[in-house]
Formats: C-alpha cells, sequence, structure tokens
C-alpha cells in the first residue's frame, strides 16, 4: 500500500547522504530499498528528483525545492508528535530571521546557547534589515523591534530596547544644539535602517539628509565625524557618550523603551523548539542589553 509519506524519508535520507549506500547505513534498510523507494516517488509524482552516477547522486533543479518542501514536512510531523506526546526536546530544523545589529551583538550568542542544549536541533539564523514574510519564506521566528503589523503572526514580547537621539560636539559646535523635534528640521540627520525617528508622546519625525546607510555601526561611525544627529539604540552609543565623543540632545523628548518581539506563525505556537526558544530569549536577552548599556 502506497501512502502519502511513501520514500520521502528514504529520499530525503538520500539527498542527505549523497549516495545511496551512505543514506541506506543511516536509514537502517538496504540499498535496494532506498532506490526502489525513491524510484516509486518519482514514478508517483512523474518528476526526476536525482541525477545517478556509479558513485553518487545529485539533486535536480526540481529536488532541490522539493528537498526544501519535504524537510519542513518531516520537521512539522515531528513537531506535531512532540506537542501531543512527552517528546517536548526541541529537534527538527529552527529558522530565524532577525536584524544585522541585534542578530550579531544578542540574538545569535543566545541562540547558539540554546542550541548547544539540543543536540537535535538545527539552527538557521538569517541576518536581514528588511522586514522577511516569514510565512511565505518559511521562517520559525522573526526577532522585530517597535510596532507590528501582521495580524496572522502571534508576537511574544520578549525585551525592550532604549533608544537615544546623540551628536557630536564637533557637530553642535557647528550647526547648534535643537531644543525641540521641530527644529530637528534645520539640521543634518543621518538616516539608518528606520524611516522615522520616534520621541516622547508617540511623536515622530521624518529625517532629511544627505547620508543613509542600513548600519547602525555606519551611522554611529558617521555621528562621531560630525556630519549629523541621529538616533540609536542606547548599545551603540552610551560608551561614547560616557567618553565624552557624544552627547545626548532631546531628552526632555526622549521616546519611551522600544519594544522587542519574538514573532511567529500561529501554527507555530505549541512548537517546542519555538516555545522554548522564546523562554530562552525572555530570560536572557535584556540582561545581555542592560550589560552592554552599562559596560
Amino acid at each position: 500500500m502506497i501512502t502519502g509519506w511513501d520514500g520521502i524519508e528514504e529520499f530525503v535520507s538520500v539527498a542527505r547522504a549523497g549516495s545511496f549506500t551512505g543514506a541506506a547505513k543511516t536509514f537502517g534498510a538496504s540499498t535496494t530499498h532506498m532506490s526502489r523507494a525513491v524510484a516509486r516517488l518519482e514514478s508517483r509524482i512523474n518528476t526526476r528528483l536525482l541525477n545517478r552516477t556509479t558513485r553518487s547522486v545529485h539533486l535536480t533543479d526540481t529536488g532541490e525545492i522539493f528537498l526544501e518542501q519535504c524537510e519542513r514536512l518531516l520537521d512539522e510531523r515531528e513537531e506535531a508528535i512532540a506537542s501531543v506526546s512527552d517528546q517536548s526536546e526541541p529537534r527538527g530544523s529552527l529558522r530565524i530571521t532577525c536584524s544585522y545589529a541585534i542578530g550579531e551583538l544578542f540574538v545569535a550568542p543566545l541562540v547558539t546557547q540554546f542550541a548547544q542544549s539540543y543536540p537535535s536541533l538545527s539552527v538557521t539564523i538569517d541576518l536581514d534589515n528588511d522586514v522577511a514574510d516569514i510565512l511565505s519564506q518559511g521562517y520559525d521566528v522573526a526577532i522585530r523591534t517597535g510596532h507590528l503589523e501582521d495580524s496572522r503572526l502571534i508576537a511574544t514580547r520578549i525585551a525592550e530596547r532604549d533608544m537615544m537621539t546623540v551628536a557630536s560636539q564637533r557637530y553642535i559646535s557647528s550647526h547648534g544644539r535643537p531644543e525641540s523635534v521641530t527644529e530637528l528640521r534645520d539640521h543634518h540627520c543621518l538616516i539608518g535602517s528606520s524611516a522615522k525617528w520616534h520621541f516622547k508622546g508617540k511623536e515622530s519625525f521624518l529625517p532629511r539628509g544627505r547620508w543613509k546607510c542600513n548600519s547602525g555601526t555606519a551611522v554611529l561611525e558617521a555621528c562621531l565625524t560630525g556630519m549629523g544627529i541621529c538616533q540609536l539604540p542606547a548599545f551603540y552609543v552610551k560608551d561614547h557618550i560616557s567618553a565624552g565623543d557624544l552627547q545626548e540632545i532631546l531628552h526632555r523628548d526622549k521616546p519611551d523603551n522600544e519594544p522587542i518581539w519574538a514573532v511567529y506563525p500561529t501554527k507555530r505556537l505549541l512548537s517546542p523548539k519555538v516555545s522554548l526558544l522564546v523562554n530562552h530569549l525572555q530570560e536572557n536577552l535584556q540582561t545581555m542589553l542592560e550589560h552592554r548599556e552599562k559596560r
């Protein structure tokens, strides 16, 4: 009897091993079984998934796409079983998307700790300042900041960050110090990945300037040279304020702390790998942020 799963696990094993012999050893079956199972699968979907040689096998273009889908199916099957049984240990693959700064400095180290505790879990972290569509791109978790708009997703607040508006003494000496948000219109603004700057009472400002970069580090360096005013998370600028290289401006209009969220599809809600990761981030991310700000 042929089922919907017939040949899928064998195909994934062969694709990962790069040979039928290697896959057979891992799978615990004969080479003949593996070959016939994949052949039946290819016949059923009327598509060649593997190019075979005497020494190895290689995925076709269709096979590459199909492999990703099959791996996701197998992971979700394991998650479904784990959610209704005592198998609460995270397993399978975990895909995370996050912005560069938070990802490199905070999220990646915390996810590394998490992965070390669960050897059955495979982790991929994609850093990108563009907001990914996690539903269509197959991400399990996204780490995002500020206001969230996608109602199709579940969001858990895991931390918050302090935002500061700063300028160098060199810039202030040459251009003066703005005393209100309105006065920012007369100043050079250094624009980062956020299109808007936020201030007290939900007041927002659309910065204008001749310098823009989606790297917070690059924005900071430009600010230190005296090119203009910027608004960045405190972990970028606190050390430079303490050293006297930068000064906080518009302190009376300082915005409320910006929330940091773990965002995930509704269907992932009961997944052990997602729920345990979110808990891990909730327990540790805020401490890491505050420690860096106080250095």
